[in-house]
């Protein structure tokens, strides 16, 4: 297909032809300012009745539409750059002036260096609020917790198995056909909203990574502990010794009910801080790893094709899936390992 001719009338009263020179279909395309009186086509048309016809200035551009001033600065383009020149520029600046020292700058940050808030910064110095916070944003000090430093990174791992127990929950949607998640299409996917959840409740034993999963359909205390109870049975079938449970603040693990489970079993009960996940790290990071490589691996029909799935990979995971913490063993061949089980 030939590309469309602009024709437009010279001085003499000539047709004049100008035939487009990129307008291929794999070429770049470009947004055109809704304001913009000529596209890049026509900005060469222009010129080049100027550089090769010998049109004025003027005339050229009172057939293009354009003021005499604007035609001269796309001509000074094309002289400057050819043909890419005129295109559309971003409207950035090609470079930015370095900010300079400024002395109120340095009186906000050493004020906000002793601690003090951002409202008697602007008080004490006599500035508006805004300007304050405006600067301390810059500076990354918008927030007083920037002036901590950070927490120093501590990692554990007991030495023997069942000497600490991470338990954890994981909320799951229930399915209810493949949806969005899965295919990243928002239309015409199956809307599930609405149908429920149900819990991946995980156990994971701190020093072999040994991990034992249910999915429940709550979280509640009542479920809660039952998982244990269910847990630490598997566990002793294994041979290991369980001695302290870790959990979170949950209301099912801080209810009566449950710590006093913990108690008629002998386990003590540790606790993390509050709002701090990390704590609790190994089952986050096996729920992390869950979702990846089983919950959301594959595009399932149901919760109970999900659900199905779930056990087969367990038992990978326990059994031959390499663990990088474990120098790539398995978390039973670790656990073997530990309670003399291999010679």
């Amino acid at each position: 297909m030939e590309a469309m001719k602009v024709v437009h009338p010279g001085l003499d009263w000539k047709a004049v032809v100008a035939t487009p020179t990129n307008c291929s279909p794999e070429g770049p395309r470009m947004n055109i300012h809704k304001n913009a009186r000529l596209t890049p086509q026509g900005r060469l048309l222009m010129v080049l009745r100027i550089e090769d016809e010998g049109w004025k200035v003027a005339d050229a551009a009172a057939a293009a539409g354009l003021s005499e001033r604007r035609a001269y600065e796309w001509l000074k383009r094309y002289r400057a750059g050819g043909e890419t020149a005129l295109h559309d520029r971003r409207s950035t600046p090609a470079r930015y002036r370095e900010r300079e020292p400024n002395p109120r700058d340095a009186a906000i940050e050493r004020l906000r260096r002793q601690r003090m808030p951002g409202e008697q910064i602007a008080r004490q110095l006599g500035l508006p609020r805004s300007t304050v916070g405006a600067v301390l944003r810059r500076l990354g000090l918008g927030r007083l917790k920037a002036l901590d430093p950070p927490a120093p990174v501590v990692r554990y791992q007991r030495e023997r198995p069942g000497e600490l127990l991470h338990i954890d929950t994981k909320k799951l949607g229930r399915i209810d056909g493949v949806g969005h998640r899965i295919t990243g299409q928002h239309s015409g996917m199956v809307k599930s909203r609405g149908i429920g959840w149900e819990v991946l409740h995980v156990c994971i034993d701190d020093a072999s990574r040994l991990a034992y999963t249910e999915l429940l359909p709550d979280e509640k205390k009542e479920s809660a502990i039952a998982f244990l109870d269910r847990a630490l049975a598997w566990f002793k079938r294994l041979g290991v010794t369980v001695e302290r449970v870790m959990t979170d603040n949950g209301s099912a693990y801080r209810s009566h009910a449950f710590r006093q489970r913990l108690a008629g079993t002998g386990l003590k009960h540790i606790r993390t801080r509050p709002y701090t996940p990390r704590t609790n790290g190994k089952a986050e990071r096996f729920i992390q790893t869950s979702l990846r490589e089983w919950a959301y691996a594959r595009a399932y029909q149901s919760s109970a094709e999900r659900g199905h799935a779930m056990q087969p990979w367990i038992t990978d995971y326990n059994h031959s899936r390499p663990h990088s913490a474990l120098g790539g063993k398995p978390p039973f061949e670790k656990l073997n390992n530990v309670l003399g089980f291999n010679t």
